[in-house]
Formats: structure tokens, C-alpha cells, sequence
């Protein structure tokens, strides 16, 4: 059972404004939910429907034994923390977690900066991407998508949950790196040919907004441009697509 209220309260986690007051967001999914109570993140309930319980009694035994708590919610109760039109039945929150380095104190050779990139499938991709490849330092801009948005979660395939993910970064942030001998590669239709290019040993790697390119402040930081040469008609690639070729071939050259 669930009082009206704390329906209520966890409801409100799909919204940014609480998410952030809380510092607490909701997943959706069973590999999602599997993949956090996997990870050192805090969770706080799970939540699952009666039809997931009978269908999942198995499942829902080993993740009594990970999760703070389980309720069992009507599915009128469980469609009122989702933002799905056909939910799995299975849910759960965590809280927010920080990395525990500073930007300052970065040493590993690639890291990834999300510039004002607004679409959550695009940023929950690339974050899937970076897992992928053991890119595990993210950085996002503050005009970006929010990173514990429930569709970026949802297209991060849980990842969100094995990366140091620093977001609010602002201009100083980028400058340190720099200071730190980190070079700043933007991608740019304008940009190098990718498969020429030769990276530094310490390279934060930039991708921008799907409909602007690089911010100002990017525009004027950055050391280097990349582009991906294009043998089609098509007058662009989706940044997620373009940024699992440029991560593929710098993670190769380094």
C-alpha cells in the first residue's frame, strides 16, 4: 500500500523542478531498474505492479534482496509515475549521485562535453555510447538536457548508472581543463576530417547542439575541429551517430 501523498511525491519526480529540489529521479524498466540496484547509486523503493509480481515472481525475489524497499502499486497508481503509454509494471527511485573528483583532478585520456544538446534520445544515446567505448567522464553544459530526464535514462539503457557524470559545467570549468593540458576538440561540419586526425594524449572531446553546432563559448575555447566527411546526399548526421564514429575512431588512435 501507498498513502495519497507519497504517490503524490514520487509522481512529482517526473518533473525537473522536483528532481532537482529532491535530488532524487525514477527509473522505468526492469534492466534499467537491475542495473541501478547493481550500481553504488542509493535506491530508495521499487515500485511493481501486481500483474509484474505474478508474471516476474522469480525476478522480484532477487531484487527484494538488493532493494530498500517494494511496493506493490494498482496500475492506475504505477501509470502516475510513469511517463510511458505501456510501462513494464516495474520502477524505481534512486538519488542523485555526485562524482567524487574534481574536474581538476581528471587523468584519464578522453573526456566527453555535451554542449546545449537538447534531444534526451540523443544525450541518453551518447552516454550509452561512452559506456560502450570506457569513456567513463561526462560533461554537460548547463543549457543542456537534463542528464536524469526519464527518456534520457530511458535511452541510456541504465549506463547513466556506471559513468562520473559532472553536470551545471560552465565556461570556467572548460578553462581548467585546458589549464589541466587537456585539448578541446569540437565537432563541426567544418571541422578536420576525423579519420585524418591525430589526437593529444589528453583530449575532451565536444558535441554540440543537433540544430546550432557549437556555442560561442566553445566556439572561442576550442583547440581543434573534427569533422565526419559524408559520401551521401544527406546534408547532416544525427549528433548521437556522428558521436559514436568520432568516440570509435579517437578511442582507436589514443
Amino acid at each position: 500500500m501507498i498513502s495519497k501523498n507519497d504517490l503524490k511525491y514520487y509522481s512529482s519526480l517526473l518533473i525537473k523542478k522536483y528532481r532537482v529540489q529532491e535530488e532524487k529521479f525514477i527509473v522505468e524498466g526492469l534492466k534499467i531498474v537491475e542495473e541501478g540496484l547493481n550500481s553504488n547509486y542509493s535506491n530508495e523503493v521499487v515500485f511493481v505492479t501486481p500483474l509484474f509480481a505474478d508474471s516476474f515472481s522469480e525476478i522480484v525475489s532477487v531484487l527484494k534482496k538488493k532493494a530498500s524497499t517494494i511496493i506493490e502499486l494498482k496500475s492506475s497508481e504505477f501509470q502516475r509515475i510513469s511517463d510511458t503509454k505501456a510501462p513494464q509494471g516495474i520502477a524505481a527511485v534512486f538519488e542523485k549521485k555526485y562524482p567524487k573528483r574534481k574536474l581538476t583532478e581528471l587523468k584519464e585520456n578522453i573526456i566527453v562535453l555535451i554542449d546545449n544538446i537538447s534531444d534526451p534520445g540523443n544525450l541518453g544515446t551518447i552516454i550509452r555510447t561512452c559506456d560502450w567505448f570506457g569513456l567513463y567522464n561526462i560533461l554537460i553544459t548547463n543549457e543542456s538536457v537534463e542528464y536524469l530526464n526519464p527518456k534520457v535514462l530511458r535511452s541510456s539503457m541504465g549506463s547513466v548508472f556506471h559513468l562520473n557524470i559532472y553536470d551545471e559545467v560552465f565556461e570556467n570549468d572548460i578553462i581548467n581543463l585546458k589549464s589541466e593540458g587537456y585539448q578541446i576538440i569540437s565537432s563541426d561540419i567544418k571541422g578536420k576530417n576525423v579519420f585524418n586526425f591525430n589526437p593529444e594524449a589528453k583530449s575532451v572531446l565536444v558535441f554540440s547542439n543537433e540544430s546550432n553546432g557549437p556555442s560561442e563559448m566553445i566556439s572561442e575555447l576550442a583547440d581543434k575541429t573534427i569533422s565526419i566527411p559524408g559520401k551521401g546526399r544527406a546534408e547532416s548526421l544525427n549528433v548521437s551517430s556522428a558521436a559514436a564514429i568520432i568516440i570509435s575512431t579517437i578511442v582507436n588512435k589514443l
